[in-house]
């Protein structure tokens, strides 16, 4: 019940915040150019029960994507205590670099999709110092790995690691200082991003940390805690304003590495009805979020849902998203 009031203290608090900020200063300025990309997760793909491959190529040879995001699962990777399994993500890789697509790689524990924290089942066992150890040594092996190809331009290491969601350990702030570190005495030359809630931070932790902020973009979701679905009321001018105040203090770009492309109910999205999902994400939906974010004044959207997009279209002969897709990336 308190864990309840206070998050209706919290969002009352924002709710009150926001309408401050839009009925005296509007919206955002309009970006000529915007850079879209996509989030890919294998992991999520072959949930969804597609083949990882076809997908994959479906989003660069004909959605026409140049932009990626990688959501890697350490327990994919890493299943077996030192033992790291490669293969998938050379793959994912050199098709980039075949084709000219940029990737930003997202490494460490929680990197997205549920359970958010992927912990292989031989280190779930493991004290906190020793699971420590061992994601400081996964995250070597795959920087030294990747840091040399022409598509990989950015790490993002962890992801949200200050919003307390999913399956995770408690976030500990000095260990992430150690894993970004780390990635920079491996790989100086690309840029790290770290990534926090675009709804309910005002993104100074991460803005500290990392050289990119990240963040998200959800517009239609189930609150578990409310129990019900929520239309998030933040205006455009909402993220530009705080961008502004993260760009004037410390100098660094944001950058929304995750917009809403994708269903968000109350069971995961596996075991979700067609009819349910268009509850929180349609075509409609989709173009609403597309013109939304054009007027936060950012210039660079991830949008999160592109393997579902392809599911429409593969099993349920509904390609309308897909192809509506393809006018922010075929230009």
């Amino acid at each position: 019940m308190k864990k309840r009031t206070k998050m209706i203290v919290s969002i009352s608090i924002f709710l009150f915040i926001v309408f401050v900020v839009y009925f005296f200063l509007g919206r955002g300025p309009q970006q000529k150019e915007i850079l879209w990309g996509v989030n890919f997760s294998q992991m999520h793909t072959e949930n969804l029960k597609l083949d990882w491959k076809k997908a994959y190529s479906a989003l660069i040879e004909d959605l026409g994507v140049k932009n990626l995001k990688l959501v890697i699962s350490w327990d994919w990777i890493n299943g077996k205590k030192e033992d790291y399994y490669f293969d998938d993500v050379d793959w994912q890789i050199k098709e980039a670099e075949k084709h000219n697509v940029k990737i930003i790689m997202v490494i460490g524990m929680k990197t997205g999709r549920w359970p958010e924290c992927h912990i292989p089942d031989w280190a779930s066992s493991l004290s906190k110092e020793e699971r420590e150890q061992e994601i400081l040594k996964y995250l070597e092996k795959i920087v030294q790995r990747y840091k040399n190809s022409l598509s990989v331009i950015s790490w993002q290491v962890e992801n949200e690691p200050f919003f307390p969601f999913g399956e995770c350990p408690k976030v500990d702030i000095n260990f992430l200082k150690k894993e970004v570190v780390l990635v920079k005495s491996l790989d100086s030359k690309k840029p790290i991003i770290i990534s926090d809630t675009g709804e309910f931070s005002f993104w100074l932790k991460p803005a500290k940390i990392g050289d990119i902020v990240g963040t998200t973009m959800y517009k239609n979701v189930w609150s578990k805690e409310l129990g019900i679905y929520f239309h998030a009321p933040f205006p455009p001018l909402y993220y530009w304003w705080r961008a502004k105040l993260i760009n004037m203090l410390f100098g660094k770009e944001v950058q929304c590495v995750e917009l809403q492309a994708e269903p968000w109910g109350p069971v995961l999205l596996y075991s979700l009805s067609l009819k349910e999902q268009t509850k929180t994400m349609d075509l409609e939906k989709f173009k609403y979020n597309i013109e939304f974010a054009k007027k936060t004044g950012l210039d660079t959207f991830y949008l999160w849902g592109a393997e579902w997009w392809y599911w429409l279209k593969d099993k349920q002969n509904q390609p309308e998203i897909w192809n509506e897709a393809k006018k922010l990336f075929l230009k």
